[in-house]
């Protein structure tokens, strides 16, 4: 599990830092400073959450179970919240209305704030 739990925080760093410098070179001359600030936001979010799976990938406190648990739910939170922003940020590109999947972006968000907490809790939590 900590092979996959770190080569998912170098999946998302990766990513990041290539969507990252395509909004920064990119889309600034297409989308508003608005649009773009959003866009980097998503881009900074998923960033500190392919660190903190880098960093539980070696945390030996936590049982696997509860790793995998963590995982899963700063997984999907970075998905739904990072990834839902990148489309709402560049919905002016597309002919798709992507604000229709807006109600996702604070699900992601609840997401990442849960996986936080677990990781608070499951690392005190712990006995050994």
């Amino acid at each position: 599990m900590n092979k996959t739990i770190f080569s998912t925080g170098i999946l998302f760093g990766a990513l990041a830092v290539i969507l990252g410098a395509f909004g920064a070179h990119g889309l600034k001359e297409v989308l508003s400073e608005e649009a773009l600030a959003s866009y980097t936001t998503g881009v900074t979010y998923q960033m500190y959450h392919a660190l903190v799976l880098l960093i539980l990938s070696g945390v030996t406190k936590i049982q696997e179970k509860n790793k995998k648990l963590i995982y899963g739910v700063f997984t999907a939170g970075v998905l739904l919240f990072s990834f839902s922003i990148y489309l709402l940020a560049t919905n002016s590109l597309t002919s798709f209305d992507f604000k229709a999947i807006g109600f996702i972006t604070p699900v992601g968000g609840l997401l990442l704030i849960a996986g936080w907490i677990l990781l608070g809790f499951r690392y005190y939590k712990e006995k050994y």
